[in-house]
């Protein structure tokens, strides 16, 4: 007979325990985009292709996104302690082979070894601000640091990326993460508590891993490498196709095995499954416009890599601003209705930064856009995966929340692959001004379309359970007669 093991009670010094884990976050999103504004550096000094450059980015996303659900069911066996300092380690070690390497192949390879360091250490820091702190105003808070290092920490891999690079060149991306993850892991030994005895009966569900992997990966590449290679290339529509299959494969597997590694009963649950399709259309939408506006400033301005970091400045503190009012909404007013609100304010600033995009337009008029855009999106990301993975049993947070986070990295690739095709529809053939003028409409029109999709958004959300507030009105109230 299985038994389930004790929900962690808390952190010896929570204080230090919290800034560990958004520390820990905050390393995770800064590899999303640290190595964007290095990739000339890169291609020149390693002979990447033009076809193959692309490879620096995709290989992370990639892995990450394929061994998600095999990085949760690990927290969940294992313990979020063990897999934390695990994927930490991965990190330190592949950056480090990612600042040595001598050419391309090498890189990659690095690289995707980092996304599976971020596939084990995303539901482990999930996972640990979920149990680790009390529901209420208690984990309201943690999730509003975790998220402030969250959603800044991928605005400021640009500017760290800029300056990096500008400074010490291209092996300073890599590089700057092997002190820092160290670091981390080192500083887990004293803050994190041991993790508790597995439970007894429960195995890894090797079938179902092999095939959500498998599949995951798969669909991913295919979404990828589709807007470089075009859907219809071999490799593309056979990963495609092939994916699909094995997720399929995996949903049957899961259907019929006693210790299933997603239970698709979670996704039956109502915060679980809406949280899946939220996190989905966020990265589908809010996630992509970091990267039209790198096209903006550097093809339509023509910033170069530190002046386009420096100008993510001011959206990164409009995140950390809505990141911090997002905890005390969610206090006050429940976590369904600061989502909802978090989604219509980002909506508003989408609709007026695409107002605000213009050929020779300055950087101050897009401000009130990218201030409104970056409230909404910080309070948003904060909010979503905290709101996903509310009622999930303690022994289950690691997988639900590895497939929210699957969720994310699909919808940020489909997202991504739409836009992208809506942006470029009509630049082809064009150059000089007349490729900026086409460039620029196409950027607006995407960010319109990103603005509807997060207007679907919000109507999902509506699917949360409302029961959050109760809670958070009952421990005001309790903290008031205290």
């Amino acid at each position: 007979m299985s038994t389930v093991p004790p929900a962690r009670t808390g952190f010896p010094r929570p204080r230090l325990a919290l800034a560990l884990l958004a520390f820990a976050q905050l390393i995770i999103s800064l590899d999303y985009n640290i190595v964007y504004v290095a990739l000339p550096e890169i291609g020149g000094a390693l002979h990447f292709s033009a076809q193959t450059l692309q490879w620096v980015i995709s290989a992370y996303a990639v892995a990450f996104g394929g061994f998600l659900l095999l990085g949760g069911r690990a927290v969940d066996l294992f313990g979020p302690r063990r897999i934390f300092m695990l994927g930490l380690a991965l990190y330190a070690v592949a950056s480090l082979a990612g600042g040595l390497a001598g050419g391309p192949l090498p890189l990659v390879v690095a690289r995707a070894v980092q996304g599976l360091g971020g596939a084990l250490l995303f539901p482990a820091t999930l996972t640990l601000v979920s149990t680790g702190f009390a529901e209420g105003r208690e984990r309201n808070r943690a999730f509003a640091v975790w998220g402030t290092a969250g959603g800044s920490g991928m605005i400021l891999g640009s500017l760290l990326g800029g300056i990096l690079t500008d400074a010490f060149g291209w092996t300073a991306v890599f590089y700057v993460n092997v002190p820092l993850a160290t670091a981390a892991a080192l500083l887990a030994l004293p803050l994190v508590p041991h993790d508790a005895a597995r439970a007894g009966g429960r195995r890894f569900d090797l079938a179902g891993a092999l095939a959500a992997t498998a599949g995951t990966t798969l669909v991913v590449f295919a979404l990828v490498q589709g807007p470089e290679s075009g859907w219809n290339t071999p490799a593309v529509a056979g990963a495609g196709v092939l994916g699909a299959a094995l997720l399929a494969g995996f949903v049957v597997i899961e259907a019929r095995s006693s210790d299933p590694l997603l239970p698709l009963g979670l996704l039956r649950g109502r915060d679980l499954g809406t949280g899946v399709l939220v996190t989905f259309l966020y990265m589908g939408t809010f996630g992509t416009l970091l990267y039209f506006l790198t096209v903006y400033f550097q093809i339509v301005q023509g910033y170069d890599a530190l002046r386009t970091g420096l100008a993510f400045l001011v959206p990164m503190a409009a995140i950390v601003a809505g990141s911090q009012l997002a905890g005390r909404l969610a206090t006050v007013r429940g976590t369904r209705t600061a989502m909802i609100a978090s989604l219509a304010v980002g909506g508003f600033g989408t609709v007026i930064l695409g107002a605000t995009l213009t050929t020779d337009g300055s950087y101050v008029a897009l401000l009130p856009g990218l201030i409104v855009l970056g409230v909404g999106q910080g309070a948003g990301y904060t909010l979503m995966f905290g709101a996903a993975t509310a009622g999930t049993p303690a022994n289950q947070q690691g997988v639900a929340s590895a497939a929210a986070s699957t969720a994310q990295q699909i919808g940020g690739a489909v997202g991504l692959a739409v836009l992208v095709a809506i942006a470029g529809a009509h630049t082809g053939g064009l150059t000089g001004s007349a490729l900026r003028a086409a460039t620029t409409d196409g950027l607006c029109t995407a960010v319109f379309v990103a603005a509807a999709g997060i207007a679907l958004t919000a109507l999902v959300a509506l699917g949360f359970s409302p029961a959050r507030r109760q809670i958070a009105v009952t421990e005001r109230g309790e903290h008031a007669t205290a």
